[in-house]
């Protein structure tokens, strides 16, 4: 009788295996072209205007979005291009909205992504959140703030609501249309005024905006677009958080550390 071949060892759980699930190793996945650290910090920025507030500012989840770092897909990503339509056309039922963004700028927040550590994919983030002066904080709430905000309105008990971190993400991000700083309802739609070269001006809820076409509709409902050639027409958009978003290229760590001290003590 031919003798049987011996039968192979059951292989081994790698150490990224967690209940019966098993993440790769680094070397398992496919080899990226590297970014430009231009391009990360690019990234950087549109995650955070866009993304935090759902993913957490450290793509490790959020109040409502999952960890990113751990996705399948985003380890699968080589630049963008398995991102990029999750992003473009969001994920119906799971609450992750279509984004207006272009493919270079996906591709940058996929850089982003990827330039977080491999080794410290599978591990939580534990930050020390509250390092802060919560009486600084409360001063440049009161300065920079309140034209906005009240702490006896919108953000009464916002310390209550939401862990350090949270409130942290809601700062810089300052989108979190449903909970904590703007709750549904409360926040105005981003409008955009087209100036035609005539003179005439149409303003309306901003629908869609490239650089070849802007869409909006109007106060009676009425669906209007527009050709874009460079500067004409002349499109103004109005985004009630555009304040959040240009805060993020000069708020410095000091800033949300008191900000997020002061915050924590609204009970």
């Amino acid at each position: 009788m031919a003798q049987q071949p011996a039968a192979k060892a059951a292989p081994q759980s790698p150490a990224g295996a967690q209940g019966g699930r098993v993440f790769h190793h680094p070397p398992d996945y496919p080899p990226r072209p590297p970014s430009s650290p231009a391009e990360v910090a690019q990234g950087t920025q549109l995650f955070e205007a866009n993304c935090s507030f759902c993913h957490g500012s450290d793509a490790r989840g959020g109040e409502t979005g999952p960890n990113l770092v751990r996705a399948q897909v985003v380890l699968d990503d080589q630049h963008g291009e398995l991102i990029t339509p999750i992003v473009q056309n969001g994920i119906s039922g799971k609450g992750m909205p279509k984004f207006d963004l272009s493919a270079s700028d996906i591709a940058a927040i996929a850089s982003f992504l990827h330039s977080l550590p491999l080794a410290d994919r599978g591990a939580a983030t534990k930050l020390d959140i509250l390092v802060g002066n919560a009486n600084v904080g409360q001063a440049y709430f009161n300065q920079h703030c309140t034209r906005c905000h009240s702490v006896t309105g919108d953000l009464a008990g916002i310390g209550a609501k939401y862990d350090p971190k949270t409130l942290q993400n809601l700062i810089v991000s300052g989108r979190a249309r449903g909970f904590g700083f703007h709750h549904q309802g409360s926040i105005p739609p981003t409008t955009v005024t087209v100036i035609l070269p005539s003179g005439e001006t149409v303003t309306g809820k901003l629908d869609h905006l490239s650089a070849f076409v802007v869409g909006l509709t109007v106060a009676d409902g009425t669906y209007r677009s527009f050709l874009r050639n460079g500067a004409v027409p002349k499109v103004v958009v109005h985004d009630p958080l555009q304040w959040h978003i240009d805060m993020l290229s000069k708020w410095d760590d000091t800033d949300i550390h008191n900000l997020t001290s002061y915050l924590v003590t609204l009970k």
